[in-house]
């Protein structure tokens, strides 16, 4: 048992990261210990992360305890860096939150400045003169190789820049290089978001917070109003929308809906979030009120314009495609799926339901479906094994047994033998002779046999495949 985290208090006594618990507990035997969560510190951890997206939508999380922004192009909606640096420290603050944030041209330098103490602004030119004066584990080193480099006189980071490429290079590896690199701006090191960049984005800051849902739903409308010239410029329409609710306390909630064809229409954007909130309606905790409301688009397609048709035919198309999306608005995108057929002929393989207003997957547009041979519209998830009496060796069942029931064939058609994809199953696995079976009381089956007899070590096995309505 060691501490992994501590307070104030506990450093001021001696106490150390990494310490055994009982050498902690002889220091102090009143020592209030908590059992360490990881789970929830991340989940907390990704919590301020969701929070921080009102500065800027690029934010990555960075190792158990920090956060990296990308402000490139934000800090002027704030103020500039100084002012964007204070307005999120001084909200963490008053979270009850220890916190310490950096603004650097590199991430290396901003995560050094951070947590070493150094300026809250560091200007291009002063990046030298502040890495010299930080520690190299400031380069985000492993302790073994700090301690090497400590061992040849190398403590500080102006050490190491002032000393001989080559020799380190040899001794120690190319990581302390790289990164000391990395921290002067002369290799990149890129930050990974933690969610992608939406195409476009409008947002609204509250002078006083709201609560109401049809408030949310009027800055919806308003919001999708300001994306219509975005789009339009773009020539195309959003797929799939999201709305983010920043609570006063930090928390933000993230809602999503989805369109069967473009969209650029606010009535039409607005509606579909009536829906949604519908449902959302008890999971949506309003607290204090919503300080800032945006809209993204995540995904967007070519929308040509078109004139209007007076046909029914057109006219019932437009109210299909409304019917779509306030039912998956509703009651999620995957309420009413239709079978697509994929290319393969392997049963279990051959067709994926996929919500109704998709287009079909990249894997399975381009390649047309295969020729198959009549098939029941209800297959099993698995196939399920039963008993049956045939004939050798590659006879139609006469009896079976599946489900504790017992089956007399009355008519069989068959066998349909379909062989395995070698580049997905490998080369070993039997081939398969299906049956399409009717017994006695008037009940369709599609039953196959795996396997060949007299062919290859195991006896073959049948199974129940689906069922003809």
């Amino acid at each position: 048992m060691r501490l992994t985290a501590l307070d104030e208090a506990a450093e001021a006594i001696g106490l150390r990261i990494g310490q055994g618990l009982a050498e902690a507990r002889a220091i102090c035997p009143n020592l209030d210990v908590i059992e360490a969560d990881a789970d929830a510190d991340r989940a907390f951890l990704d919590a301020l992360a969701d929070w921080c997206d009102r500065y800027t939508p690029l934010v990555a999380v960075d190792d158990e305890n920090g956060l990296m922004l990308d402000i490139s192009g934000c800090a002027h909606l704030f103020g500039g860096e100084e002012k964007l640096v204070d307005d999120l420290v001084r909200r963490l603050t008053c979270f009850g939150l220890d916190v310490c944030g950096s603004v650097a041209p590199t991430p290396g330098l901003a995560w050094a400045a951070a947590r070493f103490c150094g300026p809250a602004i560091i200007p291009p030119a002063d990046v030298p003169a502040v890495l010299a004066s930080l520690p190299v584990k400031a380069l985000r080193l492993a302790s073994e190789t700090c301690l090497k480099l400590a061992k040849v006189g190398l403590k500080q980071i102006g050490d190491l820049m002032t000393a001989p490429r080559g020799p380190i290079m040899r001794r120690f590896g190319p990581e302390p290089l790289l990164r000391l690199d990395r921290a002067m701006g002369r290799e990149g090191e890129p930050i990974s978001p933690r969610r992608p960049l939406a195409m476009l984005s409008v947002e609204r800051r509250l002078a006083e917070p709201i609560s109401m849902e049809t408030q949310i739903l009027d800055l919806a409308g308003r919001l999708a109003c300001g994306l219509k010239a975005g789009l339009q410029a773009r020539g195309e329409g959003g797929r799939l929308f999201e709305l983010l609710l920043f609570r006063v306390d930090g928390r933000v909630f993230r809602i999503e809906v989805g369109t069967s064809a473009p969209l650029n229409d606010a009535a039409r954007i607005r509606s579909l979030f009536s829906e949604r909130l519908s449902v959302l309606r008890d999971d949506l905790d309003a607290g204090f009120g919503f300080e800032l409301i945006r809209l993204n688009v995540l995904r967007s397609e070519s929308l040509s314009p078109s004139q209007p048709h007076f046909d029914q035919e057109a006219e019932a198309e437009g109210r299909f495609g409304r019917f779509l999306d306030q039912v998956s608005a509703r009651l999620g995108p995957r309420c009413l799926t239709v079978p697509t057929a994929l290319a393969s002929h392997w049963p279990d393989r051959a067709a994926l339901l996929q919500p109704l207003g998709d287009g079909l997957p990249s894997h399975a547009a381009p390649l047309p479906a295969p020729q198959r041979g009549v098939r029941p519209l209800r297959l099993f998830a698995r196939p399920e094994p039963v008993e049956v009496t045939a004939e050798l060796p590659d006879g139609p069942p006469a009896l079976f047994r599946w489900r504790r029931s017992r089956h007399r064939v009355a008519r069989a058609e068959g066998p349909e033998r379909v062989a395995p994809e070698w580049w997905v199953d490998g080369e070993t696995r039997p081939p398969r002779d299906y049956f399409r079976i009717e017994d006695s009381a008037g009940h369709r089956f599609w039953l196959f046999r795996e396997g060949l007899y007299e062919r290859g070590p195991d006896h073959p096995e049948w199974y129940m495949q689906g069922v003809f309505s």
